[in-house]
């Protein structure tokens, strides 16, 4: 099953953190290369760092290493992102919806505002 991890799970997932829970780590596992990271979350993740907000390696760089793929965000993802419930503001966030909304991709994510949209979120 494909899977499609938020920019903090990414993270937490590459750093080998205890922030995931048993059963996102468990998923992931299970889903192997067949999780991907958004092009969305590495420009997030880019951002973060330019910014001094975040410490840790380049997203796409640890990701490709770990054998991860990436999902490009494209005319369709953008159109829908922009066209949500305005249930969350966070851009990112908003372009993560709209790609497993499109790709019928669950989200392992721990952000709750995300589940309320129609999408699956595994956490």
């Amino acid at each position: 099953m494909r899977l499609l991890l938020d920019t903090h799970v990414a993270l937490w997932w590459l750093a080998g953190s205890a922030r995931l829970t048993a059963r996102a780590r468990a998923a992931i596992e299970e889903a192997g290369a067949h999780a991907v990271v958004s092009a969305a979350s590495v420009w997030e993740a880019a951002i973060k760092r330019a910014a001094g907000k975040l410490q840790s390696s380049d997203l796409s760089d640890a990701a490709a290493a770990a054998g991860l793929t990436f999902l490009g965000i494209d005319e369709h993802h953008a159109k829908l992102a922009g066209s949500l419930p305005p249930i969350h503001r966070d851009p990112f966030d908003r372009m993560l919806v709209a790609q497993a909304m499109t790709g019928g991709l669950p989200i392992v994510t721990a952000n709750r505002n995300i589940a309320k949209y129609d999408v699956r979120v595994i956490w």
